[in-house]
């Protein structure tokens, strides 16, 4: 039995080492873990209060323009939404960092069986450091500015059997063939298939809400109170 059990793992780590079967592999765990993220997230994080949270602190960083705007119209009215507008502020500030530990819990939980897997995966995908490769993109990675070393990959000096149903000969892929690394098809479909869950799941309205107030937070940085 131990036996049969050992002979179907060599065979499932050999499928999945390789295009197509690491691409198709690489693809559905990135499709469980988005689902498992995204159902701790939903259990554990009480979303629908982040949101109105978040509509709440991207409100008071917009009424920080509208009152500078105030400053050369009305100075004593300025003065006395100013001090208000900065108490508010101090508050804010505390429930941005209470929703900060909210999104942690899933990650808390998480953090130490992915470290785990990835790092077997790894020893899979990277045999002697090679970064092989498991999925063919449209463009050559290599390419792509300051992280397309990161990107590519290759089988170095070893010719692999499966390059024949590809290119019709068996060869030893470089960095100039556009293939790319687990590390990059992961990313990849982690982006999209996340992206496609949150909406599925009803929490995109959350990952927007946090950019859109992440980006009025830049802009409400960039400006300043004027002393009047």
């Amino acid at each position: 039995m131990f036996f049969i059990i050992a002979q179907g793992a060599n065979a499932f780590v050999e499928w999945i080492k390789y295009p197509p079967g690491s691409m198709i592999f690489i693809l559905l765990l990135a499709t469980v873990t988005a689902l498992i993220s995204t159902g701790l997230t939903k259990w554990l994080v009480d979303t629908d209060e982040i949101n109105r949270k978040q509509i709440l602190m991207k409100a008071h960083q917009e009424e920080k323009a509208k009152i500078i705007e105030i400053a050369e119209i009305d100075p004593e009215r300025y003065r006395k939404l100013r001090k208000r507008w900065e108490r508010k502020d101090e508050m804010f500030k505390q429930t941005k960092q209470k929703m900060g530990l909210q999104r942690l819990k899933p990650t808390c939980i998480t953090f130490l069986p992915m470290i785990i897997i990835f790092g077997v995966l790894r020893a899979i995908f990277y045999p002697g450091g090679i970064p092989y490769p498991v999925a063919l993109s449209p463009m050559n990675a290599n390419d792509v500015p300051l992280i397309g070393g990161m990107l590519s990959a290759q089988t170095g000096k070893n010719i692999l059997p499966w390059t024949l149903l590809v290119y019709g000969i068996e060869l030893a892929i470089t960095i100039d063939f556009g293939w790319i690394n687990f590390t990059a098809w992961y990313f990849l479909c982690s982006f999209g298939i996340n992206t496609l869950i949150q909406r599925l799941l009803k929490l995109q309205t959350q990952a927007v809400g946090g950019m859109e107030q992440m980006m009025g937070g830049t802009r409400a940085k960039a400006m300043e109170f004027p002393n009047i």
